[in-house]
């Protein structure tokens, strides 16, 4: 698989930190996977850290809360953390959607 991601430029590296099997990390997962789905099909690769089998894995990604989405490639790294499932906030995270612009004219 990072083969792949090397040579496509286009291809999304994601990790998701969990701590164990809870609604929270389950919700993540599923909004991530859908998200992913809609506007990364066929070209992105999840993984999921479960920091209750593997805590020193946080260190790497300084990791403070949980759930919390690491995207890796593309680079710049952005992090996400939450159940993900305010799906405009994480969109304008990855930025997969511009951030909007709120106009202050008149006021």
């Amino acid at each position: 698989m990072k083969e792949e991601s090397e040579n496509n430029p286009e291809f999304w590296e994601l990790r998701l930190y969990v701590a164990g099997q809870t609604p929270k990390s389950i919700t993540a997962f599923a909004n991530l996977k859908r998200l992913c789905e809609e506007h990364l099909a066929g070209k992105y690769h999840i993984e999921v850290i479960d920091l209750l089998e593997n805590p020193k894995l946080a260190r790497g990604d300084q990791i403070l809360a949980l759930p919390t989405l690491v995207r890796k490639l593309p680079e710049p790294i952005r992090k996400i953390i939450g159940d993900l499932s305010n799906t405009d906030r994480v969109l304008v995270g990855l930025d997969l959607r511009p951030r909007q612009v709120t106009s202050t004219k008149g006021e």
